[in-house]
């Protein structure tokens, strides 16, 4: 089974292009989701947050609003915080990745917004990083509801550059012509990888031992 690591800066169009690849008939594993459900009640993520931040539970669910006020002040939680769920959505990723695997899947996508910033690019088989110009990057992030050229540019400070990801990147999707376009792109790129031998999950189960398994 073969893994595509697909990720992207803030506005660049990595959602659509996920989409895409979906079109496509490849399965795909939602990173940001996977958290999402951990937060949500009874999500085994909401106790241990619970201690770590105590304000940031309400009603039995993780108000990543609150949480995200508190951690960004504070360092140390931040750290905490990382630690806590990184190993929980790793678990979650796995699981989905046994489940494809069972259904015999021969490529699978992992969409991962920060694939760079936590060292993900070491766990797939190959990175496709979904990019677009700064300045339509910008327009796009600043149409959002509650956006703000400060909140844009300090979420920008805390990503991986663009330009960095490109150079890193085995495959680049350019967004900024048309979904139509996009679109082409990415069937290229499926049929690229066409019939190719993924070796990281093979090595992940590896690591992980028989629970994994």
């Amino acid at each position: 089974m073969y893994l595509i690591g697909l990720t992207g800066s803030i506005g660049m169009g990595k959602t659509q292009t996920a989409a895409l690849f979906e079109a496509e008939g490849v399965p795909r594993y939602d990173a940001d989701a996977a958290v999402h459900a951990l937060y949500q009640k009874g999500g085994a993520a909401v106790a241990p947050i619970g201690e770590l931040v105590p304000e940031a539970v309400v009603d039995g669910r993780v108000d990543r609003a609150i949480l995200g006020q508190v951690v960004l002040k504070d360092a140390k939680k931040l750290k905490a915080l990382e630690a806590l769920v990184h190993p929980l959505a790793g678990q979650a990723q796995m699981q989905f990745l046994a489940e494809q695997e069972k259904a015999g899947q021969p490529v699978v996508l992992l969409d991962i917004p920060l694939l760079f910033e936590t060292g993900g690019q070491d766990y797939v088989d190959c990175v496709v990083v979904v990019s677009a110009p700064f300045e339509l990057q910008r327009e796009r992030v600043l149409a959002r509801p509650g956006m703000s050229e400060e909140r844009f540019m300090d979420i920008l400070a805390k990503q991986v550059p663009d330009e960095t990801k490109r150079e890193a990147a085995d495959f680049i999707v350019d967004s900024s012509i048309s979904v139509e376009d996009a679109h082409a792109q990415v069937r290229a790129i499926v049929q690229a990888i066409s019939g190719r031998d993924g070796q990281a999950y093979e090595a992940r189960k590896s690591r992980s031992g028989p629970r994994n398994q």
